[in-house]
C-alpha cells in the first residue's frame, strides 16, 4: 500500500537517474470503483507544474518517482473534466462518513496496485494519517494504542461522498450519491455541520423533492440561511415540493423581496395556497395548518373512496382522517383509515363516518389548538372557518413543534393507530 503523503515532494528521476522534478500531486479518472492513476503533476525548474502520463512512469514508491522514457511533454499542466487531483481537491477536504452519519476530514488517500494499475482505494480519516503527514507514524501509533486511542480509519472510495463545494461541485460521480442512501433528519444532521457554501452545493445537487425533505429537517435559522443563497429558481422548485404550511413557515422569515421573488417563480396554485397561509398570523389555527388535507362526500361508498385514494396515492401524513364535507364544505364528519378499511364496499360513508368531529376556529390561539390535540389524542386536527367550512387540518407534529415542547412527545399516538374521537364537537 501506498500513502498520498509519501509520495508529495519526492524526487522524480529521468531514464537515466537524473533528478527531474518532484511530485507535487496525482492525477485520478473518476467513474471506475477504484479510480485508475493516469498522471503526475511535476514541479520541474522555475517552479513550473508539467503532467507527465502513467505510461511515461516506470515506477513509483516512497523514494519517489521513476520515469521509462526521455522523450517527456514539457507543456503546463492542464486539468481534464473527469479528473480530479489528489493532494489539492481532495486532501484535506471534508467527506461524508455514511456509515456513522458525520462529516470527517481526509487525512491521507490510500492507493493500491488493482488489476495492473495504481489505483485510488481508500481515504484515510483517521489518526494513523496525520501521523504519517507528521513523520510519527511508528512511535506515534504505539503512544496512541497504549492510550487506547483509536489509530487507523478508512473509508473505500466507493463510500466517499464529498460535501465541500471545491470537490463536490466537480460533479464526476452521481452528486452525493452516498448522502442519497441516508435519512432526509441524518442528511440534515450532516449539512449542519457544513459552511454556508457547501451546505448550498448539496441542496442544489438533490433533485427537488431530495431536497424538500431535508430542508424540512433543517433548523429555521438553517433553512434561511440555504434558501436566501440557493439561485431563485432553484429554492422556489424547493418549496414547490414542500408541504404549504413548511414552506408558508419558511417564507416567512425571509426578506419581502425575496418572498415576492420566489412566489412569483413558483407554480400559481402553490404560491397561492401558500400566500394564503402567510396571511394568518403565525401563532393561530391558520398559522399552524396545512391545506392539504382528503375531503370526501357522505354519499361516496367506502369502495369509491378506497378506488380514490389509490389514485392519489397521498403521503402518509395527509391521509390521518378522511374529513367529510357537505356541498358548502361544511364540516360534517371525519372517516378513519381503519373504519374505511373495515366498513362493506357498498356501505355510504355517512353510514361510518364519525359525526360531529373535534375541530378548532381559523383564529384559535396555537395553545389551544395543541392543547386539544393532547388532550383528545389525535393525530390531525380540522380548522374551520365561522360558518364550519374546513379550511385546512394542524398535524400533530406541527402543534408540538411550535406550542408545546419536548416534554409533550411522549404523549404522541402510535402514527397507525388513531384514537377513537368524541361524539361531540367542541370549537
Amino acid at each position: 500500500m501506498l500513502f498520498l503523503s509519501q509520495l508529495i515532494g519526492k524526487p522524480v528521476l529521468d531514464r537515466a537517474g537524473e533528478p527531474f522534478g518532484k511530485v507535487r500531486d496525482l492525477i485520478v479518472a473518476l467513474g471506475e470503483r477504484y479510480p485508475p492513476v493516469t498522471g503526475l503533476v511535476v514541479r520541474v525548474a522555475g517552479r513550473r507544474e508539467i503532467f507527465l502520463p502513467w505510461s511515461a512512469v516506470e515506477s513509483i514508491d516512497t523514494g519517489g518517482a521513476r520515469l521509462r522514457t526521455s522523450s517527456i511533454d514539457i507543456t503546463s499542466f492542464r486539468q481534464r473534466p473527469n479528473e480530479i487531483r489528489l493532494w489539492m481537491d481532495l486532501q484535506d477536504k471534508q467527506i461524508v462518513d455514511v456509515e456513522d452519519r458525520k462529516i470527517v476530514r481526509v487525512n491521507d488517500i490510500q492507493l493500491a496496485p488493482v488489476r495492473g494499475r495504481l489505483r485510488l482505494v481508500a481515504v484515510d480519516v483517521g489518526l494513523a494519517g496525520i501521523l504519517r503527514r507528521l513523520g510519527l507514524s511508528g512511535p506515534g501509533e504505539r503512544l496512541a494504542r497504549a492510550m487506547g486511542l483509536e489509530v487507523e480509519n478508512y473509508i473505500e472510495w466507493e463510500e466517499v461522498d464529498p460535501v465541500e463545494s471545491s470537490v463536490s461541485s466537480l460533479k464526476l460521480r452521481v452528486p452525493h450519491q452516498a448522502l442519497s442512501t441516508l435519512h432526509p433528519a441524518d442528511v440534515a444532521h450532516i449539512v449542519e455541520q457544513l459552511a454556508p457554501r457547501d451546505r448550498t452545493g448539496i441542496l442544489a445537487a438533490f433533485d427537488d423533492e431530495r431536497a424538500a425533505e431535508v430542508m424540512e429537517e433543517l433548523s429555521a435559522e438553517d433553512q434561511v440561511d440555504v434558501l436566501e443563497a440557493l439561485p431563485p429558481e432553484k429554492a422556489a422548485d424547493i418549496l414547490e415540493e414542500m408541504g404549504p404550511d413548511d414552506a408558508a413557515d419558511l417564507m416567512a422569515d425571509l426578506s419581502r423581496d425575496r418572498q415576492r421573488e420566489l412566489l412569483g417563480l413558483m407554480e400559481a396554485d402553490d404560491a397561492d395556497e401558500v400566500r394564503e397561509l402567510l396571511a394568518y398570523p403565525e401563532e393561530t389555527a391558520g398559522g399552524l395548518m396545512t391545506t392539504e388535507f382528503l375531503t370526501v362526500s357522505p354519499a361516496e361508498t367506502a369502495q369509491q373512496v378506497i378506488d380514490r385514494l389509490r389514485e392519489l396515492a397521498p403521503d402518509a401524513d395527509h391521509a390521518y382522517y378522511l374529513y367529510v364535507i357537505d356541498g358548502d364544505e361544511r364540516l360534517l364528519g371525519t372517516v378513519t383509515l381503519r373504519g374505511l378499511i373495515i366498513a362493506r364496499p357498498e356501505t355510504p360513508v355517512a353510514s361510518f363516518m364519525r359525526p360531529e368531529p373535534i375541530s378548532v376556529r381559523i383564529d384559535a390561539h396555537a395553545d389551544e389548538v395543541a392543547a386539544a390535540i393532547a388532550r383528545y389524542n389525535l393525530l390531525a386536527l380540522p380548522v374551520v372557518d365561522a360558518e364550519g367550512r374546513i379550511q385546512g387540518v394542524v398535524t400533530v407534529d406541527d402543534a408540538f413543534e411550535r406550542a408545546l415542547g419536548e416534554g409533550w412527545r411522549k404523549r404522541l399516538p402510535e402514527l397507525f393507530e388513531p384514537a377513537e374521537e368524541p361524539g361531540r364537537a367542541e370549537r
